[in-house]
């Protein structure tokens, strides 16, 4: 079950601030956030080795895009499309509004169910394949989104009802001084609270499967010719990495 974290604040200096925690099976194998595609230069994405594609990343223009598996959908099936696809479909837009109308038209019955976020510093929307006869396309709210394996902010899965009033409670990054320390330590918590299963945690490790990567994406306003985005990155399984700054370049 990944996680989505999404902080809007349009008039901000920093409109978009994107967390992600990847759960995945330990042993599928994946690459840090980089320039994997020859056709596709523009992108810098994760790279899941086993099917080609992606789960998170973001373009030279300033789209961001992360898809989620919906719940009981975790893996391959016969005959879908793999849901990495969208993220680089996502990502060949120069802007948000514009992949969501594009994504928002591809046939449901070619993949398994969804839960796909794409946003610029301007736009964010939320793309819901939930085995119906179409994907609906919802506009993100302003402030604090949480998404998981349902639909957004539903505080009925442990983990969200658990990491909502943190993510609010505790200091947003602040790219310009360098500080991330407030969601890297949120989304790399390990801490389940008593009496609660280890997979209401950010992070956790059960037999075979787990949080594998966590990543942030802060996007810059787009007048800005000072600030350019910032793109963080941290491993956890099966080899922990520290968090550190992916190359745009």
């Amino acid at each position: 079950m990944c996680t989505l974290v999404i902080l809007r604040r349009p008039e901000h200096r920093w409109p978009l601030l994107f967390g992600a925690n990847r759960d995945e099976m330990i042993d599928r194998p994946w690459r840090a956030p980089g320039r994997h595609w020859p056709d596709r230069p523009e992108v810098v994405a994760g790279l899941d080795e086993l099917a080609g594609w992606s789960w998170l990343g973001l373009n030279d223009w300033g789209v961001a895009a992360a898809v989620l598996n919906r719940e009981g959908s975790l893996g391959p099936a016969p005959g879908r499309r793999s849901r990495g696809e969208l993220v680089l479909e996502a990502l060949d837009h120069a802007d948000a509004a514009a992949a969501a109308e594009a994504l928002a038209h591809l046939d449901p019955r070619s993949y398994r169910s969804f839960n796909l976020v794409v946003a610029d510093e301007r736009d964010a929307f939320w793309l819901r394949h939930a085995g119906g006869a179409r994907i609906e396309v919802s506009p993100l709210k302003e402030g604090l989104s949480l998404l998981a394996a349902g639909d957004l902010d539903d505080l009925r899965t442990r983990r969200l009802a658990l990491a909502m009033p943190a993510f609010r409670a505790w200091p947003a990054p602040d790219p310009e001084a360098g500080d991330w320390t407030g969601w890297q330590s949120l989304l790399g918590s390990s801490r389940a609270p008593p009496g609660e299963p280890p997979t209401a945690a950010m992070r956790f490790r059960t037999d075979g499967y787990g949080t594998v990567s966590s990543a942030i994406i802060a996007l810059p306003a787009r007048e800005s010719a000072e600030r350019t985005a910032h793109f963080r990155f941290a491993g956890w399984q099966p080899q922990a990495t520290p968090w550190c700054d992916v190359s745009l370049a």
